[in-house]
């Protein structure tokens, strides 16, 4: 089976003690050689602090939730990581088209949060480092584009849209993912490729800030981009295998099949669906949307990629 997952925590987890090479929590390469894969491995480089911010999270939240800042140190550490990884053998990184295809594991690196970023012209250094995709914001605004979790949601700035004309001319994806309503309608106006949410789910089946509503879809569809319905169990109407497939099943029979993947978000959750408990549960995902597997396991992700990869 083959299997592109959007959004998987590999380094993030790799720093707080998991084992992301043989361990059996959420994800690992070992569990993920059980199929043709390629994971967007996030670069997570934030570090928690507990300060007001925290405490205006905690009342969007409501429960307790530490604010973040971002760590140029953290991106650099979780980055060599990923190419630890490579040269041990463990999975490929992706630097070019040709590396998508072939057996084993296969690593499109992806930076969630464009705030390590001094100015939009860093990706040149994205593009050197083969950082392929680039979340525009986490759970704060930056510079660049407001975040689902924004008080004033401003959408796109005049920098962040040279940022998404420069990420096109490139070949790097822009995901959309934490985005606020006005950034995902700003930047799907703007991109000249196809963008991605690498994951969420869908606002109609249960209301939650990281959600997205109908217009927001619709915006994504009209890049002919792709939604990674995710296992967040917040996100979800019942925390199960069920609800993820009725997040599937919305924008597949709603918008079209090809406009529809998965984004885990394993290992950086703490909390799983029941019957999703693990990657390795995709096969039973897989039963449940026969006929339509080989589009949202793969195919769509796939076209995504090379739409925008230049090399």
């Amino acid at each position: 089976m083959r299997l592109v997952d959007l959004h998987e925590d590999l380094a993030y987890s790799n720093q707080r003690g998991v084992d992301v090479i043989n361990g059996d929590n959420q994800s690992s390469i070992r569990m993920l050689k059980e199929f043709d894969s390629l994971v967007f491995a996030s670069i997570f480089p934030h570090v928690d602090a507990l300060d007001e911010r925290s405490e205006f999270l905690t009342s969007l939240y409501g429960t307790p939730t530490r604010s973040t800042y971002f760590s140029f140190d953290l991106f650099i550490d979780q980055v060599k990581f990923y190419y630890y990884l490579d040269r041990r053998g463990f999975a490929k990184v992706v630097r070019d088209k040709s590396d998508l295809s072939g057996n084993g594991v296969k690593l499109l690196l992806s930076l969630e949060g464009a705030d390590v970023l001094r100015d939009y012209t860093d990706i040149y250094l994205l593009k050197e480092l083969h950082v392929y995709n680039l979340g525009l914001t986490w759970n704060y605004d930056n510079k660049f584009a407001s975040s689902c979790m924004s008080k004033k949601d401003y959408g796109l700035t005049s920098e962040g849209e040279e940022l998404v004309k420069l990420a096109n001319s490139l070949g790097i994806i822009i995901d959309l993912a934490h985005a606020g309503k006005r950034t995902v309608i700003d930047v799907c106006n703007v991109s000249r490729k196809p963008v991605i949410v690498s994951h969420a789910n869908v606002k109609r089946l249960k209301v939650h800030k990281r959600n997205l509503d109908d217009e927001e879809i619709e915006a994504i569809v009209k890049t002919k981009g792709i939604i990674g319905v995710t296992a967040i169990v917040s996100t979800l109407r019942e925390g199960n295998l069920n609800s993820i497939v009725d997040n599937i099943r919305y924008i597949g029979e709603s918008y079209g099949w090809e406009y529809v993947a998965i984004g885990t978000d394993f290992l950086g959750i703490s909390e799983v669906p029941k019957g999703f408990e693990n990657i390795l549960k995709v096969r039973d995902l897989a039963k449940a949307i026969e006929g339509h597997e080989e589009e949202v396991l793969w195919r769509n992700a796939y076209r995504v990629i090379t739409d925008n990869l230049t090399t």
